[in-house]
């Protein structure tokens, strides 16, 4: 292109200017270090990220006025621990009325695949479609060519945005840890709360493959992140319609096969709570701890940063509030010793006890509807009592 991506950013800049980077796996993030040298050439630049799966070495916070995230943990896990970034809690389904208000960017930098007349959304939409809306917010694109063609969403006109850097980079590849015994136990425990034809709604991991190889009924699947287990579903027959998210994340293969189906959407269709069409939605979460109501923590342990709520508080509101659905958290009774069944919360309620329905672990499940809290305690502290099943 001649010029350099760092040029070619900084030629955009305005000192006092925010710039929000596009997040999941086709996101930009590689041209965080020439966005943090542009930064720091221009002066006074603020910077909003979201989800990021990976940062470049190059990337320097210091570089900015400012770094916010509207999702902690994965790369951004060890900044956010630091201060060297500020994470932001909130629901996902909130993130677009944030970024057309307090944190409304001037500029937005995201990857995108052209085709034709214009730019195809690919792995993820989210949040981003939501910012491209105001059309006071400029674009600034990556072109890349590897991204898959999956997005619901209509093509970007060419003349949108600028763009200032072109590489072929596929989607960063993030398949699930193989299932151990004790998720496939867990996997066994959560099947008889899927029923035929359900909406299911699941966070990324290896309960979700283990769930996948032990279904027995055909379902739809209306979540926040698409991920391998929807490709197992699909080779063994259970897949109906097409599924829909806000991202991709999984294999190379999983890419592959999103690739000509219409998958990813906007965050305000993927996370609303009407979002099963009026079909019973199951959705199942994970949890770093469970406290004696069922209230849930997601974010942080003993002070230490892990992750953003993202759309699990969306989700499990989605699913206690659907007709014939269920909110279930699912987790595995302890993690490296402790057990995940507290007393007290060490970090924030990332979900509150109202909008869990069913908790599960590989050792049985427990029903908390209907119930108060000195029953739901009962219940949960049973469950955690028996063997694993």
């Amino acid at each position: 292109m001649g010029e350099s991506a760092a040029s070619l950013l900084a030629g955009a800049l305005e000192p006092g200017m925010r710039v929000v980077v596009a997040d999941g796996a086709g996101a930009p993030t590689w041209l965080l270090g020439d966005l943090s040298e542009a930064a720091r050439s221009v002066g006074e630049i603020s910077l909003v990220l979201g989800w990021c799966l990976e940062l470049p070495e190059s990337f320097d916070p210091s570089a900015f006025a400012d770094v916010r995230t509207v999702m902690g943990g994965f790369a951004l896990r060890v900044m956010v621990a630091e201060g060297r970034v500020h994470y932001v809690p909130g629901r996902l389904r909130g993130v677009p009325s944030l970024l057309r208000g307090r944190l409304r960017p001037d500029l937005m930098l995201i990857a995108l695949r052209r085709e034709g007349d214009g730019w195809l959304w690919g792995s993820e939409v989210s949040w981003m479609r939501s910012v491209l809306d105001d059309g006071r917010t400029r674009l600034l694109v990556a072109e890349n060519a590897a991204l898959p063609r999956s997005s619901r969403e209509l093509s970007i006109p060419l003349g949108r945005g600028t763009v200032v850097a072109r590489r072929e980079r596929p989607p960063l590849p993030h398949p699930a840890p193989a299932p151990a015994e004790e998720h496939r136990r867990l996997a066994r425990h959560l099947a008889p709360f899927v029923p035929e034809g359900a909406c299911l709604q699941y966070g990324p991991g290896p309960v979700a493959d283990a769930l996948a190889d032990v279904l027995d009924v055909p379902v739809r699947v209306r979540s926040g992140i698409v991920t391998d287990a929807v490709a197992r579903l699909h080779r063994r027959g259970l897949l109906l319609d097409v599924p829909v998210a806000a991202y991709l994340l999984g294999s190379d293969d999983l890419y592959a096969w999103g690739d000509g189906r219409a998958v990813t959407a906007r965050v305000e269709q993927t996370h609303d709570p009407a979002v099963a069409g009026g079909r019973p939605l199951v959705s199942i979460n994970t949890a770093l701890e469970v406290d004696r109501t069922g209230a849930v923590n997601v974010e942080s342990l003993g002070g230490r940063h892990v992750s953003g709520a993202g759309g699990h508080p969306d989700f499990a509101l989605a699913g206690h509030v659907s007709a014939g659905g269920v909110s279930i958290v699912a987790t595995l009774s302890s993690r490296r010793g402790s057990s995940t069944l507290v007393e007290r919360l060490s970090g924030p309620v990332s979900t509150p006890r109202a909008d869990v329905d069913v908790v599960v672990t590989e050792r049985g499940s427990a029903d908390l509807r209907g119930l108060d809290d000195t029953e739901r305690a009962a219940a949960l502290e049973e469950l955690w009592s028996r063997p694993p099943s």
